[in-house]
């Protein structure tokens, strides 16, 4: 009997439970060797260091790789491939942004990862050059220490009658996608003329970081999250914050995605990597942080988190880099103080 069929039958494991402690569905072994020879891999991401790095030694346990963990916010991480790229710098292997999508296609492999069969179709590009980690819907959030849910609004039109919640209501200074699935679903000039009504109703504050506003509005410092990730509300909420979030018509979803350099220093590893970071069990741990997932078999955290997302209208937005440009003048001139 050989040893791992031995340990086997001593912790009362079947033959198929070990091969999967073994080999993860994620590792693919025809390229492990190839990988280990490279020695590392290069990420580039925008997840927090609380959850980025833990998950990532997951990969290392399970592949023996170094993972250099480059963390920083989406306009820096693309403005430093871009410059990296003038420069013909190889530095990094996988990007794991909101806005990989966004990142010049002629960057990104074309990959045909096998965890990418579990993902929701909607979270794979057509031509594969990125999958979706988690999904991103965009909901409005609130204190419930100063604000009761009863009195939350029931459209975004009822934003309006709230002067009272003028200066307590914060935004992320770079919630351009939202603004865009607001001006799909309303029509560009009743969008455009909604928001303007708003911001005049509630002052909105700009905070840079989607976790900064969450933060913010958990600790009471603003009531209201005019827009915000779902998960980063539920994530300050698991940890206590007197948060939640609520839904309305309509709920803009984009997903955070990996991509994989098409010039990687460390190709094979960058495959894994890619591979591991959508597969059910790394989705499975950031899960435990309240994010939620692009693959049916992982369970949200809470369970019922998407309960009242699903019957709203969603609207999903992917903006190239020419598309954001202009969203991103247009969000400024609506939202930055003058």
């Amino acid at each position: 009997m050989g040893i791992l069929r031995a340990f086997a039958c001593i912790a009362g494991l079947s033959a198929p439970a070990l091969a999967q402690t073994a080999a993860p569905s994620w590792l693919d072994k025809s390229i492990l060797e190839e990988a280990r020879k490279e020695g590392s891999v290069t990420v580039y991401s925008t997840t927090n260091e609380e959850e980025g790095l833990p998950l990532w030694k997951i990969f290392e346990d399970a592949t023996g790789l170094k993972v250099n963990y480059v963390r920083a916010s989406d306009s820096q991480l693309l403005a430093r491939v871009l410059i990296e790229n003038r420069a013909g710098q190889r530095s990094w292997d996988v990007m794991q942004t909101a806005n990989v999508n966004k990142v010049p296609p002629e960057f990104l492999l074309q990959a045909d990862l096998s965890e990418g069969k579990a993902l929701f179709p909607d979270a794979i590009a057509a031509d594969k050059r990125w999958y979706g980690v988690y999904s991103n819907y965009n909901s409005p959030a609130y204190n419930s220490k100063f604000v009761k849910r009863e009195d939350l609004p029931k459209t975004y039109e009822d934003f309006v009658k709230h002067r009272e919640w003028a200066g307590k209501v914060a935004i992320d200074a770079t919630d351009d996608a939202w603004m865009t699935g607001i001006l799909m679903h309303y029509g560009e000039e009743k969008g455009a003329q909604l928001l303007k009504d708003i911001i005049a109703a509630t002052q909105p504050v700009t905070i840079n970081g989607h976790l900064a506003v969450a933060r913010a509005v958990g600790s009471g410092e603003y009531w209201i999250g005019l827009n915000n990730y779902v998960n980063l509300t539920v994530n300050v909420k698991l940890n206590g914050g007197a948060t939640d979030f609520w839904t309305m018509d309509p709920v803009v979803l984009f997903f955070g995605q990996v991509g994989v350099a098409k010039l990687a220093p460390h190709p094979k590893a960058a495959l894994l990597a890619a591979n591991f970071s959508i597969s059910r069990e790394a989705q499975e741990f950031l899960a435990k942080f309240g994010r939620l997932p692009t693959r049916s078999d992982v369970k949200t955290n809470p369970p019922d988190v998407l309960d009242t997302i699903k019957p709203r209208k969603i609207v999903t937005v992917l903006l190239n880099t020419e598309e954001d440009r202009r969203r991103i003048k247009q969000f400024n001139d609506l939202f930055k103080p003058r």
